[in-house]
């Protein structure tokens, strides 16, 4: 039905930048929030950053000042710029995505993951 399809990751020296990007595809008539968790070996999945569709934002503190999260709505991508990374950056980054399907059924959505490492 819906697919998230995530790319731009990779192996990163610390202080430096990687962008990732999200397209959703399928039946989908709406996106509400579109958001980036990630997931550290032997911690739980947590909320990098979301987005609505109007353009909110909301960050865990970490990423504060660091990362930037922006969407294109005609094209159902999500983005995630990520500046001056650190080691603990180092994580599987998923994309998820809360949206209404063309059958008007409200549901959540996850992407495959793509793997963010951060050398020191």
């Amino acid at each position: 039905q819906v697919q998230l399809v995530e790319s731009g990751g990779g192996l990163v020296q610390a202080g430096g930048s990687l962008r990732l990007s999200c397209a959703a595809s399928g039946n989908i008539f709406s996106i509400n929030v579109m958001g980036w968790y990630r997931q550290a070996p032997g911690k739980q999945r947590e909320l990098v950053a979301a987005i609505t569709s109007g353009g909110s934002t909301n960050y865990a503190d970490s990423v504060k000042g660091r990362f930037t999260i922006s969407r294109d709505n005609a094209k159902n991508t999500v983005y995630l710029q990520m500046n001056s990374l650190k080691p603990g950056d180092t994580a599987v980054y998923h994309c998820n995505a809360d949206l209404f399907l063309i059958i008007g059924v409200r549901s959540n959505y996850w992407g495959q993951g793509t793997q963010v490492t951060v050398s020191s």
